[in-house]
């Protein structure tokens, strides 16, 4: 699929009205919060996996981790069809290929490789795991599940997550082109909230304890935490600079950014989230996953707004933001396969801090190695064809 565009656009050339969008442009690059939000999310789900007696809840910072997800690929779609009236799809999916499969295919290709050729018990069978891990549909084969999870994912069952953003990779952007050029600012923005309340009554509709396997896993069940993200970038896309909105947005954000960041950490000490827990589970399985999406997509508004808060700054420090920006896919990738290889190898005590140092040990190589020289050949890729696409009619 090529660049799809809605009027021309010549080189350089900036429409004044972004579309529908003022603020899109300016609003395309990173948010340092937010980085260093993802490094305080791997850290919960990296404990929840290794302590869950610690953590009961700590499963909720994937939740989080949608929501951030939604935000930023929507406000960089957002900003290149304000800047050229169009997104390239290709571009799009080729820059998602190269940023999470290369790294996730040598994941896969140790567990397999440690199924094959090691008798430890953790990575029996882990070759089928691999497999279903390398083609994103962890999620659908867990979904698929009843009762107790079976073996056949482990110990790539954390890949779940993955399958569930790359499979609204694929049918967000071109929902959202269709929205954009077929209807006004206004109404993509209705449109968007109005998608975010449609996984909450499927959820209800498809709700008993047997579903709950299906709720937790399916990306039809979760889309709404990442279109609350996703509704966050289209807000703050529609909102031009010094607009009243904005500014009052600004202040609520700011304010509501300590309260919002201590709800999700409590859910992670003190709710236990996937738990059978009777009418409390019900709850949290259809009306629950849209009140923690809500409360993150608060979160991040606040990050966004209000750089200048305490908060802010602290989630901004450059270890965090650095770890958040390079390390915490690779930490994410690597850190369940090293809880399972160290339990197959009966290591229990410092099992978390032998985790945490494999774990960043592993994300580094695989920053350096993998991650790193594959994202520089992206950019060198796009900035050599960005004037001749710049050029290009529809």
């Amino acid at each position: 699929m090529g660049r799809a565009q809605s009027a021309p656009v010549s080189a350089g050339e900036r429409p004044s009205s972004g579309r529908g969008f003022p603020s899109a442009p300016a609003r395309a690059g990173r948010v340092s919060g937010l980085d260093g939000l993802r490094t305080l999310a791997v850290a919960l789900v990296l404990v929840y996996h290794v302590r869950p007696d610690l953590l009961p809840g700590g499963s909720v910072a994937v939740d989080v981790f949608f929501t951030i997800s939604g935000f930023v690929i929507t406000r960089l779609l957002l900003a290149e069809y304000a800047r050229t009236g169009g997104i390239g799809l290709r571009g799009f999916y080729r820059r998602r290929w190269l940023r999470l499969v290369p790294a996730l295919l040598a994941v896969c290709a140790v567990c397999a490789a440690l199924s094959l050729t090691t008798s430890l018990w953790a990575f029996d069978g882990a070759w089928a795991a691999a497999g279903l891990a390398a083609l994103f549909v962890v999620n659908v084969v867990r979904a698929g599940e009843s009762g107790p999870y079976s073996d056949l994912t482990a110990p790539l069952a954390h890949s779940w997550s993955l399958g569930v953003e790359e499979q609204f990779y694929l049918l967000w952007p071109p929902v959202l082109l269709f929205l954009l050029r077929r209807f006004r600012a206004r109404t993509v923005l209705v449109c968007t909230a109005a998608l975010c309340a449609l996984p909450v009554l499927w959820r209800y509709l498809l709700w008993t304890p047997d579903a709950a396997h299906r709720l937790y896993n399916g990306t039809d069940t979760r889309a709404d935490q990442l279109l609350a993200g996703a509704l966050v970038a289209v807000v703050l896309a529609r909102l031009r600079a010094g607009d009243p909105r904005l500014d009052t947005l600004r202040d609520r954000a700011g304010k509501l950014a300590w309260p919002a960041l201590a709800l999700l950490l409590l859910t992670a000490w003190q709710v236990p989230v996937t738990a059978d827990l009777g009418a409390w589970t019900a709850l949290w399985y259809t009306v629950g996953f849209l009140a923690v999406a809500a409360v993150s997509a608060t979160f991040v508004a606040g990050l966004e707004l209000r750089p200048d808060t305490r908060l802010s700054r602290l989630l901004s420090l450059a270890p965090l933001a650095w770890a958040g920006r390079n390390l915490s896919y690779g930490m994410y990738l690597w850190h369940y396969p090293v809880v399972r290889l160290l339990a197959s190898l009966g290591v229990e005590d410092g099992r978390l801090s032998a985790t945490v140092v494999l774990t960043t040990v592993l994300a580094l190589l695989s920053y350096a190695v993998i991650e790193a020289p594959l994202l520089r050949r992206g950019r060198r890729s796009t900035a050599v064809s960005a004037p001749a696409t710049a050029r290009t009619a529809p």
